[in-house]
């Protein structure tokens, strides 16, 4: 039965339909704002899937170019894989939702968000994760809902709910918000170097629109929503669990205490055979097959326990640090010869490797979504092999993690590098992960700084990142524990990785991962403290010491860039027909680079061995206008019985008639001159033919007198 909702957001009218199409999903709707239009359609499997022990949910965000009135440039014409937008799309939908789904549910839950329809000042991001909180919550899908979500803007002072473009484009925040009606589930931004209190006071006026939302989701689930199915839960036996435990939780207490994260893995591989064996003795050997996935679960419960414990109870960390103190950290730059620029930040046994690349403005990355940005100068990269955590298997290319960490890297770095205007380059960034325990997007944000600023990039600022983590009191959530720099076994046990990058001037990026029901003020206030410290530490202590601001010169094997401006009408000179003109260019002048923009600014890349002046030279003489009067250098190309022809640059050639050769008689022209001559000649007139003629004798010593 067809169903129509709507309230206001933002001043603009959100609708939500639903029954009217996909039937057979277990929820569908479709969420209009403006313009703007997605289907969101849940479904999920009748029974668990078998041999995991996780929640199988997948998320994906379809952009399908129709919705701006696009045809897809492949050769198949076809939408290929998903963009980075897209991704990182999905994994902002699936974040704040995963937390709220059953602990022990094994079902395969599949959210698709398709994008019917863009109007740009109405986000289609925004309208699938309302859409995507809508179905779920409308479904029989176990699901403990409503959210809701807003973009978030900030305009000369004012926070502002689901900018327009115009207001985007002005904004020192582009901030996407998650939450319930009590708390904040999802905080993903990038900021122009915003206040801890500024970037508080937006989460806090967007969770006012948030609990609206997710106020108006309620009411529809109440009207119209299915009841919950019954699905299979999963655990061990309490009466299992509480024997393994008493056996041998002291000695978990004590082998999670291990400095090193290698020794630490032995230890869990050690007491992982010793509770098995210790299963076979008690149990028998047979009932071993029906209680492997019970001894895995035992352990990973055991040692969340233990780490939680030691944390919450004692204040203590399983490397016996204090809660807010940070690992060993080291960096250096310049590693790499011959690349542009290259830096290496180590924290604790967490290391990334950074290298920047500077290339040709041209050499931007060209965008093919569903909103307005077609291109970027600035790209951050970052890769994720198995051998930085000890693992044996095949590279496959970047997944979504690896999407998701190079853009908050990229979003923390963007606010300080240098306009186009100031540094015409393209400039690509690429983080190596050379060993893991956590952190590793942050320390991408600190190497990637060293490495800029090694390569010669003059960034404002420099930028750091940390990340804090959180264990809260099981009884009383309320009650927590926050810990600075959390390695990877205190993010995998706690309750959230709360990362933000930022100059000691203000916060840059921020992403937050949340395994709890969500995030008090209280709670992020506090991290935002913990985090404006331990940046500033690690800024001034750490890496200016290394190096304090970009180095003057360029590497000697980037490219050197000199500019020039030519109208408009000349740009077809320059380029000549069929490109032969700017080939010319290139050859004569070693194979430098060119950039030709639509406004006439010209820029011209060169690296040791080629000769740009000579390429901006042949450009000035190409786009140069003759007047008469003037006086010019030029090249003998053929000689008549009358004269002689000269090139003077640029595609233009002029008459040096036999008379105005020299004051002196000449005879013929091959006594005094000769194809391949230089010579400065001075433009007498140009006819209404556009002839040029040329002469020398006004040039001579005596004749410049008479002259003047």
């Amino acid at each position: 039965m067809f169903k129509q909702y709507e309230t206001e957001l933002a001043g603009r009218k959100l609708t939500i339909e639903t029954g009217k199409i996909a039937g057979l999903a277990n929820g569908s709707v479709m969420v209009r704002y403006g313009d703007t239009v997605v289907m969101v359609n849940v479904t999920a499997a009748k029974e668990p899937k078998e041999g995991i022990d996780f929640f199988p949910l997948s998320v994906d965000y379809e952009e399908k170019l129709y919705a701006v009135g696009k045809i897809p440039g492949s050769f198949t014409k076809r939408e290929g894989k998903p963009t980075d937008k897209a991704i990182l799309t999905s994994r902002a939908i699936d974040r704040p939702l995963r937390p709220l789904f059953p602990k022990d549910f094994r079902n395969d839950v599949c959210v698709v968000a398709t994008v019917l329809s863009v109007e740009q000042d109405n986000s289609p991001e925004v309208c699938a994760m309302i859409g995507a909180a809508s179905a779920l919550a409308i479904s029989d899908i176990p699901f403990g809902g409503p959210t809701a979500a807003v973009a978030v803007g900030y305009v000369d002072g004012k926070v502002i709910i689901n900018p327009t473009v115009e207001q985007r484009e002005k904004s020192r925040l582009t901030l996407t918000l998650a939450g319930t009606e009590e708390k904040i589930t999802m905080i993903e931004a990038g900021a122009d170097e915003l206040p801890n209190d500024e970037m508080l006071r937006s989460i806090k006026e967007a969770h006012v629109e948030i609990k609206k939302l997710c106020s108006f989701i309620r009411k529809i689930q109440e009207e119209i929503g299915k009841p919950k199915f019954e699905y299979k839960h999963f655990g061990v036996e309490e009466e299992f669990y509480n024997d393994l435990r008493n056996a041998f939780k002291d000695r978990m207490y004590q082998d999670v205490q291990a400095e090193d994260k290698e020794t630490r893995d032995e230890n869990i591989d050690k007491i992982t055979q010793d509770i098995t064996n210790y299963v076979i003795e008690k149990y028998g050997e047979e009932a071993l097959d029906t209680r492997k996935q019970d001894i895995a679960d035992t352990v990973h419960d055991l040692e969340k326990e233990c780490v939680r414990e030691m944390i919450y109870v004692e204040h203590k960390r399983p490397d016996g640090r204090k809660i807010d103190e940070l690992r060993p950290l080291s960096c250096e730059v310049g590693i790499l010869p011959r690349v542009h620029g290259s830096a290496i930040f180590t924290r604790g046994q967490t290391q990334a490797m950074s290298i920047v690349t500077l290339g040709m403005k041209s050499e931007e990355q060209m965008l093919d979504g569903v909103d307005e940005e077609d291109s970027k100068r600035y790209m951050h990269q970052y890769n994720f092999p198995s051998y930085s955590v000890g693992e044996a298997r095949p590279s496959r290319g970047p997944g979504r993690r690896e999407i998701g960490h190079g853009a908050l890297a990229e979003k923390a770095l963007v606010p300080v590098i240098p306009s186009e205007e100031e540094f015409p380059y393209a400039i690509r960034v690429v983080s190596e992960i050379l060993s893991s325990n956590g952190s590793t997007s942050q320390a991408s944000i600190c190497g990637s700084t060293l490495a800029l600023m090694d390569a010669g990039v003059p960034i404002r600022k420099p930028v750091a990142g940390i990340s804090t983590g959180l264990v809260t009191n099981k009884e009383n959530p309320n009650e927590y524990i926050m810990l600075t720099d959390i390695q990877g076994i205190e993010d995998f046990f706690g309750d959230m990785d709360f990362k933000v990058g930022g100059t000691k001037d203000g916060i840059t990026a921020i992403q937050v991962d949340i395994k709890c029901d969500g995030l008090t003020y209280e709670i992020i206030e506090e991290a935002f403290a913990r985090t404006k410290v331990a940046r500033d530490y690690i800024l001034d202590e750490i890496m200016a010491p290394v190096i304090a601001e970009p180095r003057k010169e360029l590497s000697k094997y980037a490219p050197k860039i000199m500019m020039a401006k030519i109208p408009v009408d000349k740009i077809k000179d320059v380029i000549g027909p069929g490109g032969k003109m700017i080939n010319k260019i290139i050859e004569e002048a070693k194979g430098v680079k060119i950039d030709i923009e639509e406004d006439g600014n010209v820029c011209i890349y060169e690296v040791e061995g080629q000769d740009g002046k000579k390429a901006l030279k042949m450009i000035e003489e190409i786009t140069r206008e003759i007047e008469a009067g003037s006086i010019y250098d030029g090249i003998v190309t053929r000689l008549a019985t009358f004269g002689a022809f000269v090139d003077l640059g640029g595609g233009k050639e002029g008459l040096l008639h036999i008379s105005k050769i020299s004051s002196k008689r000449v005879e013929k022209v091959e006594d005094v001159l000769a194809v391949g001559d230089e010579i400065t000649v001075k433009v007498l007139e140009i006819d209404h033919q556009g002839r040029i003629n040329l002469s020398m004798k006004d040039l001579e010593a005596g004749n410049k007198e008479e002259q003047l």
